[in-house]
């Protein structure tokens, strides 16, 4: 069993990250830093979530906190295409359109970061949508903003209820944070 005894911090803002890490009854706090996201790209989509997250993380390593520091990237593949945060809403209902009928992966990295240790893990989700209208999709990118989601959804929002069909794997990986594997990980760290 995970027992708190060092200070957190999540270095995200996502409020579904801190939302799920609240639910896991830890106690932390929220700081934040830009990061350059940019990665090779010969990387597999697991590899890019790993190697941003560990990006983020190696940002706040160097001011050498006394708080173990948590960072994580979620990114959505599908059909071997990153699908990345929208730019616009044109680039959203175009990602919604191709993920519509279909299933594809939801990857999330996580990296935990305490003085000199660093570790870093991902898990992955497949996500199953059921054919969407034009009029689903476009009532979504009105009514609810997937501007701030990798492909352009957020599974604990309307969509997410109407359109998935089937899930396999972690429902907290495709909210952004795999509470489940972070549990573990925190309690062997």
């Amino acid at each position: 069993m995970y027992k708190q005894t060092t200070p957190l911090i999540l270095a995200s803002k996502s409020p579904r990250r801190q939302e799920l890490m609240q639910l896991m009854g830890l106690d932390f706090k929220v700081l934040l830093k830009d990061v350059d996201e940019s990665y090779p790209e010969n990387l597999s989509p697991a590899e890019i979530a790993c190697y941003i997250s560990e990006k983020k993380a190696v940002a706040f390593a160097e001011e050498r906190f006394s708080s173990l520091v948590i960072t994580a990237d979620t990114i959505v593949a599908y059909q071997g295409e990153i699908l990345g945060k929208p730019e616009n809403a044109a680039h959203a209902k175009e990602m919604l359109q191709k993920l519509s009928g279909t299933s594809h992966l939801v990857y999330t990295g996580v990296s935990l970061a305490y003085k000199d240790k660093l570790k870093t893990f991902f898990d992955q989700t497949e996500v199953c949508f059921r054919v969407l209208t034009i009029e689903e999709i476009e009532h979504y990118i009105q009514k609810y903003n997937p501007l701030d989601k990798a492909g352009s959804y957020g599974i604990q929002d309307w969509l997410g209820f109407i359109a998935v069909e089937q899930i396999t794997g972690s429902y907290t990986n495709v909210m952004g944070l795999p509470t489940e594997k972070l549990y573990l990980e925190l309690s062997n760290f």
